[in-house]
């Protein structure tokens, strides 16, 4: 009887303290810390902002030299993507790949546009690849990690 009450005082024990791995990512959504924190609280992620409320300083770039930006990434429901039209230089198409490199959507005609939503609702979690592609057949590609 001895075995059984020690046992189940240390599974209760174990699981009553939240035993916590917290990770960060650098801006192309690769991880450069992992922590484990035991006995303290998972705290609740950043919710991602209202769209109308994004500031420049929340958007992450996708080169440091480039005109383009995005948030949030890891993204959940929605990514915004921005960029500025320059010597005529247009986004023709956006398209969108899984880790495996399997088409999953595109967007196209963004004529005098300079951003758009990207709907990441429906998809499983996971890491995606973001393509710009311009007029000028140029292409800018990030990682998007899907939580």
């Amino acid at each position: 009887m001895s075995k059984i009450y020690f046992f189940f005082m240390l599974l209760v024990s174990v699981t009553g303290y939240s035993q916590n791995v917290t990770f960060e990512y650098d801006a192309a959504g690769n991880q450069i810390l992992r922590q484990w924190c035991a006995n303290c609280r998972m705290q609740s992620p950043n919710q991602p902002k209202d769209f109308s409320k994004v500031m420049d300083s929340d958007m992450e770039k996708f080169y440091p030299e480039d005109v383009i930006s995005y948030y949030p990434n890891p993204v959940k429901e929605q990514l915004y993507l921005k960029w500025e039209l320059i010597d005529n230089k247009k986004v023709s198409k956006i398209e969108l790949y899984d880790i495996s490199g399997k088409y999953v959507n595109s967007i196209e005609s963004f004529d005098s546009e300079n951003s758009t939503i990207l709907s990441f609702g429906n998809y499983p979690s996971g890491i995606y690849f973001v393509n710009l592609i311009y007029s000028d057949s140029d292409v800018k590609t990030i990682k998007i990690i899907k939580d």
